[in-house]
């Protein structure tokens, strides 16, 4: 029976997430059970996507892409995939109708990553962004909310933004790996290799309007998202305290982390101002 497949598929989606992020795993836990299998679903996607640009450089990275690209239009249009990933990510797209200029938005920019190196201008950055960030964070949300099409207007900006905060944390905390390894520079207008205090605070400043626009957006989630997405908030906002008072050259030397024992800190936190009805 293909449920039997199915079921493994999305076994498979949820290994992938917990696999690769511990944090995102923890918060997704945080999620209702009706909607937890649909957002590692989703990670399971874009996470085997950015793998593919970021990882393999022994492979052929193009050829890997087009092929895991034309595998996911098949399986889009056909309803099935024998990689377990995409099977499982197309029954998440179909069942909550997520438009598919957002999926092709989200390859397009990963597609530039096999490529691009320097992102010289505002447009740039933006445009990866939102590829790359925004519309996962609107992928998820089509799944927070359901198929309610007002509701998703509504939260749409607040979405991007968050989505866009969580990208820049990274790019933040991955400088050193993301210059040595892979050659990349993703903020406009700055010189990593000479980032003082006045770099970084523009773009701390920056991140902290994404969140708090993101913000906004999560208090008026539905019930059975709010308060894994709410973990999420708290674990990068966290990141990016540990960030904002880092020196630029310690940053730019090593990969700044949040130990587990804070990460299950601020889980017992976020728990306690949810009951207590903080987060609204």
């Amino acid at each position: 029976m293909k449920t039997i497949f199915d079921d493994v598929s999305y076994s498979c989606s949820k290994i992938v997430t917990q696999s690769y992020s511990t944090s995102f795993s923890m918060a997704t836990k945080m999620l209702a059970p009706s909607i937890r299998a649909d957002i590692y679903n989703i990670y399971g996607f874009v996470r085997f996507a950015d793998e593919i640009v970021d990882t393999f450089h022994e492979y052929d990275k193009k050829q890997l892409f087009d092929a895991f690209e034309n595998e996911m239009d098949r399986a889009i249009e056909q309803k099935i995939s024998l990689n377990p990933i995409l099977n499982s990510f197309q029954h998440t797209y179909h069942k909550y109708d997520i438009p598919y200029h957002l999926v092709a938005s989200f390859m397009k920019s990963m597609r530039m990553d096999l490529t691009k190196k320097r992102y010289e201008t505002f447009d740039e950055y933006r445009e990866y962004i939102y590829g790359s960030a925004d519309v996962v964070g609107l992928m998820c949300l089509c799944v927070f909310v359901q198929g309610d099409k007002e509701k998703y207007e509504k939260l749409k900006e607040s979405a991007m933004a968050l989505g866009s905060a969580f990208q820049k944390v990274n790019f933040l905390r991955d400088l050193k790996a993301d210059y040595e390894e892979l050659n990349r520079t993703y903020f406009p207008n700055t010189d990593l290799m000479e980032l003082d205090e006045a770099s970084k605070k523009r773009i701390v400043d920056e991140i902290k309007a994404d969140f708090a626009l993101g913000y906004s957006g999560i208090v008026q989630l539905p019930e059975q998202a709010k308060f894994g997405v709410y973990t999420a908030f708290r674990y990068y906002k966290k990141l990016l305290q540990k960030l904002q008072s880092t020196p630029p050259l310690e940053i730019k030397n090593t990969r700044i982390r949040v130990p587990n024992y804070q990460k299950f800190g601020l889980l017992a936190q976020s728990y306690v101002n949810y009951k207590l009805q903080l987060v609204q």
